[in-house]
């Protein structure tokens, strides 16, 4: 169940780094390079069996105790690790959900049964989970969600519907937030869960998105029945948890995604000048709009960097978590945009290297489209700047 791979290095050491680069290099399969030209999409099975093979080498977990799977170290060893992650030019993982939020949210507010249940299953990749929040009148507005859970003799019932629910049809588990009450309640009576999807009355349908992928779903609960045991917390419990997920999700989670940014460019730029048809694009035509990316990612890093600081100091990320989420977000659009306006430009004919660059690009285009839009709005992260950092009176 432990983590072995890193033992040898200590608590927390340089070495942390340089163990993680040298595995990476080593073990990353050229399948699931996306820096190279692909016939298909990797299968869940071998992500999967990758991202267990992550964990086992003490990459995945790092900052978890090590009686449910982790490896005990510092969250100043995960940045390190995460920036090598992020370095690499593997997918997105597959169970990012159940690592990034349903784990931390149970290490806070689960029972010892639950922890010792479901985060081993989380690393190990025998429970992928994914995130029931967002509804077709409650998106980044949480508060006004109407998913309803009864509780009766037999357990909780629960009513309602879920939308953009990524991962949902590839999921064992989903991390469940439902309301006691009523919608007017808003913040109050919220409660989560740890639903199965193969309870009796869960129905997931998977919505085809802009690239062709069936990651997003609409999930429908028509009396499921949970029971008490898959209660996360208390019953009023579930706004606190809520927002916990939310401002880690936007802040420490997915922390490698400044260093992966800067991968992408230096891909971009690297093949581009490497052919003398598309040298030009890179070294004159759009040199100002690069090195203006450059910055942007180095900004990036910044805001990852002292909130790693700020938290090993001992403070609450809070409404700061906004920042790197909203920076990211539009940095990253802009920059994908502009890669696709590059990339557009390639000769009919061209080489491996560029159809590579070309198809990747391509991707995180129609992919980045969303990101203003998940873990919640531009708006919504403006407002939380306005009021909650800024103080700004609604007036103002």
């Amino acid at each position: 169940m432990t983590q072995t791979a890193l033992a040898e290095t200590g608590p927390e050491t340089p070495n942390v780094a340089a163990h993680a680069r040298a595995w990476l290099d080593a073990n990353l399969p050229g399948t699931l390079r996306e820096d190279r030209l692909q016939d298909r999409a990797p299968t869940v099975p071998e992500l999967c069996e990758w991202e267990a093979k992550l964990h086992r080498a003490g990459l995945v977990g790092a900052t978890w105790p090590e009686r449910y799977g982790g490896g005990g170290r510092s969250l100043r060893d995960h940045l390190d690790i995460s920036r090598e992650i992020g370095r690499t030019p593997m997918p997105e993982s597959v169970n990012s959900i159940g690592k990034e939020l349903a784990g931390p949210i149970i290490m806070a507010v689960g029972t010892d049964a639950q922890k010792d249940a479901y985060l081993p299953a989380i690393l190990e990749m025998r429970d992928i989970w994914c995130q029931g929040f967002s509804e077709p009148n409650a998106g980044s507005d949480l508060a006004g969600l109407r998913t309803r859970a009864v509780q009766t003799s037999e357990g909780w019932v629960i009513n309602g519907q879920k939308i953009w629910t990524s991962g949902a049809s590839k999921s064992s588990r989903c991390l469940l937030l439902c309301r006691t009450g009523s919608v007017e309640d808003r913040h109050r009576g919220l409660v989560l869960f740890a639903v199965k999807t193969d309870t009796p009355g869960v129905d997931i349908r998977e919505i085809r998105s802009i690239d062709g992928a069936r990651h997003f779903c609409e999930v429908f609960f028509n009396n499921v029945v949970v029971p008490e045991a898959d209660l996360l917390g208390s019953p009023d419990e579930g706004w606190a948890a809520a927002t916990r997920v939310l401002s880690i999700e936007r802040a420490t989670n997915r922390m490698h995604r400044a260093w992966r940014f800067e991968n992408q460019l230096r891909h971009l730029v690297r093949a581009c000048a490497a052919d003398p048809a598309t040298r030009r694009l890179v070294e004159t035509d759009y040199r100002r709009q690069i090195a203006a990316v450059s910055v942007d990612i180095d900004l990036l890093k910044g805001h990852v960097e002292t909130l790693v600081g700020s938290l090993i100091d001992g403070n609450e990320i809070g409404p700061r978590g906004s920042l790197p989420k909203l920076f990211w977000s539009e940095a990253h659009q802009n920059f994908a945009a502009l890669a696709l306006e590059i990339v557009s430009q390639f000769p009919v004919t061209m080489s491996d290297d560029l159809k590579a660059v070309k198809q990747r690009m391509e991707d995180i285009y129609l992919k980045a489209r969303a990101e203003t839009i998940y873990a919640g709005t531009t708006e919504i992260q403006l407002g939380i700047i306005a009021k909650r950092i800024l103080r700004l009176n609604r007036g103002a």
